[in-house]
């Protein structure tokens, strides 16, 4: 019996146990929550703002003094832009947590406790960047061929800069003229930043056709035409990028004001009080001031015996002496001097004779280099393809 009950022992205690050992019923241990801040101060700068002015009602001036001196090695908090972001988060008992400002539309500057000290960081983000292939047709303006496109002003303006040597947009464009354009597109967040840049273009006006590519050259890109050479010419067709013409070049016209007939040897531009007025070419100004019937006006000598003169003006922003390069803004429009409305008098002076500005001819430019005529042709070749798999405008989607 003994026997037995001994086997009947260790048959017990070789049985699987059933009871839960200790560990098991300890719980696990609780995730951590992060601590959320008790107050978080966000907004977006104004005009003439400091730091101190906008933080200084949540933390003292000793810790804007803080976030000043932890930035610095990264960025001045003291040259804080408009409409900039900005976000600062603080715990229950007002200790600082962490704040970031948006320095711009890529960078935005961070700073995080930790421990007891500050760290900063500038976290920079990059464009995506897709070509795409826009195409309008013209029924009123350029502007407005653009915006039926589903595109924004500022690729009508990028445009014009590529043609304007070539084409008054003031005056040259008619309805049923077209554009097409391969430009970069900018996004973040896929959502559209801004244009990059155009890398082809084709402006058809009337019968003729005018194409663009952008090339890299030892100097910087520019525009060249499908023979390499450059769309910069000598002389802008207009001195205003966009206006319209109120009065032409006459050899006998009925002034508004003297009620007389007299020559107008000039191209009045309609345009807003105030439309920058820029250099038609290179050149010096022999002339900044008042002139009697032309009211404040600029006169720049060019070369090859050419001369341009500005009247009208309501504000000179350059001296008699002075240098200007071809597009320099050298004043604004105005009307000054025997003037019914704001316009600019725009005349063209060639060895001492005024001749009509609309009717100039450029002297050709110098082409591509023979050595870099290979590497300009290929990106032609390929930039200009882009230009194909532009859709119809709507009008000719509309007809089909």
């Amino acid at each position: 019996m003994r026997l037995l009950r001994v086997a009947g022992a260790v048959a017990i205690l070789l049985l699987p146990t059933q009871v839960p050992s200790v560990l098991d019923q300890v719980p696990p241990p609780p995730k951590p929550v992060p601590v959320a801040p008790a107050r978080v101060l966000s907004g977006t700068i104004g005009r003439n703002a400091t730091l101190g002015g906008l933080l200084g009602e949540a933390i003292s001036p000793a810790g804007v003094q803080s976030l000043v001196e932890t930035a610095k090695p990264l960025y001045d908090l003291a040259r804080l832009s408009v409409g900039r972001p900005f976000s600062l988060s603080l715990t229950s008992n007002g200790m600082l947590m962490a704040f970031s400002y948006g320095i711009d539309e890529l960078r935005t500057l961070h700073i995080r406790r930790q421990g007891d000290a500050l760290r900063a960081e500038v976290v920079t983000r990059s464009y995506e960047t897709r070509v795409e292939t826009v195409r309008g047709e013209i029924s009123s303006s350029l502007f407005g061929a653009v915006e039926d496109a589903g595109e924004e002003d500022q690729l009508a303006v990028d445009l014009a800069a590529i043609f304007e040597w070539d084409v008054d947009f003031n005056t040259e464009l008619q309805k049923g003229d077209s554009f097409r354009v391969a430009v970069e597109k900018l996004t973040l967040d896929g959502q559209f930043a801004r244009y990059g840049s155009i890398r082809s273009a084709e402006l058809v006006r009337g019968e003729r056709l005018l194409r663009a590519v952008r090339f890299e050259t030892e100097r910087g890109h520019a525009y060249f035409n499908p023979q390499g050479l450059p769309m910069r010419k000598e002389f802008l067709r207009s001195p205003l990028k966009f206006s319209r013409i109120s009065s032409r070049f006459s050899r006998s016209r009925l002034h508004p004001v003297l009620n007389l007939r007299r020559a107008h040897l000039g191209v009045d531009y309609a345009a807003p009080e105030g439309t920058p007025v820029r250099a038609a070419a290179d050149g010096r100004v022999t002339e900044a001031g008042w002139s009697g019937g032309f009211g404040r006006m600029v006169r720049i000598r060019h070369g090859r015996g050419m001369e341009t003169l500005y009247g009208h003006l309501a504000r000179i922003a350059v001296t008699a002496g002075q240098r200007v390069d071809q597009g320099t803004v050298i004043g604004t429009v105005g009307s000054t001097g025997l003037a019914t409305g704001p316009h600019l008098d725009y005349r063209t002076i060639k060895n001492g004779s005024f001749v009509n500005p609309l009717t100039i001819q450029p002297p050709p430019a110098d082409p591509i280099p023979a050595s870099a005529r290979a590497a300009f042709e290929a990106t032609r070749d390929r930039e200009l393809a882009l230009l194909d798999s532009a859709s119809p405008p709507p009008s000719q989607r509309a007809s089909r």
